[in-house]
């Protein structure tokens, strides 16, 4: 799992846990997606955006972590069919990471519909099919030797045994695509780093994070053993990721690694690890493909392999699932929105 289910506090409400981000170029302009309300929860729960949250994509221009630019979605009741009104406010400079700023009001959908803003910005809302795969023999797999510091146990397991746990499974997408000089001119730059966040009010009148997505797979790869990790994870901000998290995860990366004796020095590979998953944002330039590659981390597209990329980064060894993107049910689309049908 990316980010599915991945904690506690995200599990209280599926309509708030953040299941992937992904960010490429699109027809037009920069495209931000984030997943939520995922199938794998139950479908005799409340589905689609929650009424008392909100939902934002995150943008930091200048490399410290921390955000200059803010879009904000937040949703209304749903109606009898189902349908769903909601808001799209930007945030810029300071008022960007200020949760009680009001920002500019910059447009208003329905989900299930196109909305058209100023400077060809769009946005849709909506059903989607999960464009994520993963096989969960090797995902749990993965997630004991890093949490015990063993090689990934898959005696018995093949890849011709592989199959997609979400194939046929589906989400909520909002997506949301901007003129790419509107993003680098308010976020400050050309190379961005950027970040899904939800949060929910409070009886106080506050707002209290629930989930926090910047690069795929962190989740899967560090908490699938302890969820105490998991929650914490998706509270705080990015700028204080190495310091809150740095040395136990290289901890973790360096136990796995010293148990393949794929590096001389298995901690200071660990540091390394921790060093580029934290802060935990995902880069990208604006106007360049998307990719989330062994080579290259520069974006996120609905079709990359990031399974692959990260466990064998993490293992410091050759980790694969066995399958790709057509497990999927539902392919992505080149057009707007993007995501699968459901």
């Amino acid at each position: 799992m990316s980010h599915h289910l991945d904690s506690p506090i995200a599990r209280q409400d599926p309509r708030l846990d953040i299941t992937d981000f992904y960010l490429f170029r699109g027809e037009r302009g920069t495209v931000f997606v984030l997943n939520v309300s995922h199938s794998l929860a139950g479908e005799d729960i409340p589905r689609g955006f929650h009424p008392e949250g909100r939902y934002e994509f995150k943008i930091d221009g200048n490399g410290d972590a921390v955000e200059e630019l803010t879009y904000r979605f937040t949703f209304g009741e749903a109606d009898p069919d189902g349908a769903q009104r909601y808001t799209l406010h930007r945030l810029i400079g300071s008022h960007s990471e200020d949760p009680f700023a009001r920002g500019e009001l910059i447009g208003e959908g329905v989900t299930g519909e196109t909305a058209s803003f100023g400077r060809g910005a769009r946005s849709w809302a909506g059903k989607a099919g999960d464009p994520f795969w993963i096989e969960p023999d090797v995902l749990h797999a993965v997630g004991k030797a890093v949490k015990e510091g063993t090689r990934v146990d898959l005696n018995g397991w093949s890849p011709d045994r592989a199959v997609n746990l979400f194939a046929g499974h589906t989400v909520h997408s909002l997506v949301l695509e901007v003129s790419e000089n509107e993003v680098a001119e308010l976020a400050g730059g050309r190379r961005i780093g950027a970040w899904a966040l939800s949060s929910l009010a409070t009886d106080a009148g506050g707002w209290r994070q629930i989930n926090r997505a910047g690069l795929p797979m962190i989740h899967p790869l560090f908490t699938q053993l302890d969820e105490h990790l998991g929650d914490h994870l998706n509270i705080g901000r990015p700028a204080d990721d190495i310091v809150t998290f740095g040395a136990s995860i290289a901890e973790m990366i360096a136990g796995t690694v010293r148990a393949y004796g794929t590096a001389e020095d298995p901690e200071a590979y660990g540091r390394t690890v921790a060093a580029k998953v934290f802060p935990n944002v995902l880069p990208y330039t604006i106007a360049t493909p998307a990719v989330y590659g062994f080579a290259e981390w520069n974006g996120r597209s609905l079709t990359d392999n990031a399974p692959d990329v990260m466990f064998s980064l993490a293992t410091n060894t050759p980790v694969t699932l066995g399958i790709n993107k057509d497990s999927i049910t539902s392919k992505p689309s080149q057009v707007f929105p993007y995501v699968p049908t459901a």
